[in-house]
């Protein structure tokens, strides 16, 4: 992509109705975007299908769920569960008999891992194993999911599936060195990107955040061409991160968090979003704001963009609602600190001149450096220290909101996709946000006389002007 596309217009859904079916690609653990669009197919009353990436044994075999944990995943989606292994990924994959790409790095040590190197040969015979079982298990799945659509429905697929690191002792000392060290314990991110280990990452990312939404539109061909044969639609979405318009010095404009090492893969499923809606198929990857996850946790600072929301809440017609989470933010601040105070400090990150080479969206994702990691880390703890708890942030109660927007923008947006890519900006996510939970910003909605549902939103050109990646403030 050369410029981000923002999502202009809030629509409501006009396309699932009860009965449809939800296919939830990838599975349910716990905090994270994916629950906010459940909770949307939910209310809608579609049929909730989800998956399962299996467990592996003490032997490392893959297999399905147990009794007991297939319970405790169908409770947690709220739906039925297809029991077949889909792990994607050739980290713990290889031919019989032989070391997984694991088992490979098992091997390297903090001192040795920047010049060791990999049999490329053999990590590729891994990765086609992987691909092997991976499809021939993605078949059989279809194959079960396809006598559950009934003739004439409709079928969203939500493609969930990301990250795909190898659980490899010295990858994640490199990493804490990466994401969370500053001062003398910092670490190029191009180091790793540069080393055969981080090749080898890069090429797992693609696999499971990327490849397998293609394997899924592929596979899922015969659903496809006998649900649009009977008068039903069909829909695809996944989860990007590509940057995020929010409110800097008063503008909404794009910034990122970096290094997001996993941005490689996001813009590949960017990719196979583009080729598949050449093909007539409504493929989209809607590119969310930051949260926080359990998995984007290790990324120490990605939730510093989160708090600007609160000032986008009032910019776009904010009401008595917005003014409620600004004093329930407030209440979990230590006395003597103020959301000014917090707002102030991201303010003066993001006008530093650390973080002027990294408004590129062309460059996007660029490797970190010292400076920005110092500033971003430090800006980080010191804002956690604010609170009366680390473990109750103001970027928690955030990321429950920004989860919810995405939830309702997607699931209404995918009744009329207009494209293969599109960023949900803080704009949008703060108008939804307030037209959903006040009741004197509700968006006037057409009638099903004057077609579908829909509110235009005045949206600013997210592309940041050369001014703006000069921004001193």
């Amino acid at each position: 992509m050369k410029n981000p596309i923002p999502l202009k217009t809030i629509t409501e859904n006009t396309v699932f109705r009860k009965g449809d079916v939800f296919v939830l690609f990838g599975e349910l653990f716990g905090r994270g975007y994916a629950t906010g669009l459940v909770e949307q197919a939910r209310k809608a009353g579609l049929r909730i299908v989800g998956i399962t990436v299996g467990r592996r044994d003490e032997n490392n075999c893959l297999r399905p769920l147990t009794a007991e944990e297939l319970s405790e995943a169908e409770q947690r989606l709220g739906g039925e569960i297809i029991n077949i292994p889909l792990m994607a990924g050739f980290d713990l994959d290889a031919p019989e008999g032989g070391p997984t790409p694991t088992d490979l790095l098992a091997g390297m040590t903090l001192e040795s891992w920047e010049r060791e190197k990999l049999d490329w040969a053999y990590i590729e015979q891994c990765q086609a194993v992987a691909t092997t079982r991976f499809k021939d298990a993605l078949a059989q799945v279809m194959s079960v999911l396809d006598g559950m659509i009934p003739e004439g429905r409709n079928v969203f697929f939500a493609h969930t599936m990301a990250g795909g690191i190898p659980k490899a002792k010295v990858f994640l000392v490199v990493a804490n060195r990466i994401y969370k060290g500053t001062g003398a314990r910092h670490m190029s991110s191009q180091a790793l990107l540069d080393s055969d280990m981080g090749k080898l990452i890069l090429r797992n990312f693609d696999e499971v955040s990327a490849i397998t939404f293609q394997h899924l539109i592929d596979a899922s061909a015969a659903i496809r061409q006998r649900t649009e044969a009977s008068g039903g639609q069909i829909r695809y979405t996944a989860y990007g991160y590509h940057g995020t318009g929010i409110l800097i010095g008063g503008e909404y404009r794009w910034q990122t968090y970096t290094n997001y090492t996993q941005g490689y893969a996001k813009m590949r499923l960017e990719g196979i979003a583009e080729n598949a809606w050449a093909k007539g198929i409504k493929a989209t990857v809607y590119n969310c704001p930051e949260i926080r996850t359990n998995s984007s946790d290790v990324f120490t600072g990605i939730e510093l963009p989160l708090i600007p929301l609160l000032l986008a809440l009032k910019k776009e017609n904010g009401g008595q609602w917005a003014d409620e989470q600004w004093r329930a933010c407030k209440a979990l601040l230590q006395d003597g600190f103020t959301l000014e105070d917090v707002i102030r400090k991201i303010g003066d990150l993001q006008a530093n001149e650390a973080m002027v080479p990294f408004y590129d969206f062309s460059a996007w994702p660029m490797p970190n450096s010292q400076p920005q990691a110092d500033l971003t880390i430090g800006t980080s703890i010191e804002i956690t220290a604010m609170h009366r708890s680390g473990k109750l942030l103001i970027s928690d109660l955030l990321s429950t909101f920004v989860v919810e927007a995405t939830g309702e923008l997607i699931f209404g947006a995918s009744s009329s996709p207009v494209g293969p890519v599109q960023w949900l900006n803080h704009d949008v996510v703060a108008r939804r946000l307030n037209a959903s939970h006040d009741a004197s910003n509700t968006i006037s909605l057409p009638t099903a006389e004057q077609g579908s549902a829909s509110h235009e939103i005045a949206t600013p050109d997210m592309v940041p002007t050369q001014a703006q990646r000069s921004l001193v403030q």
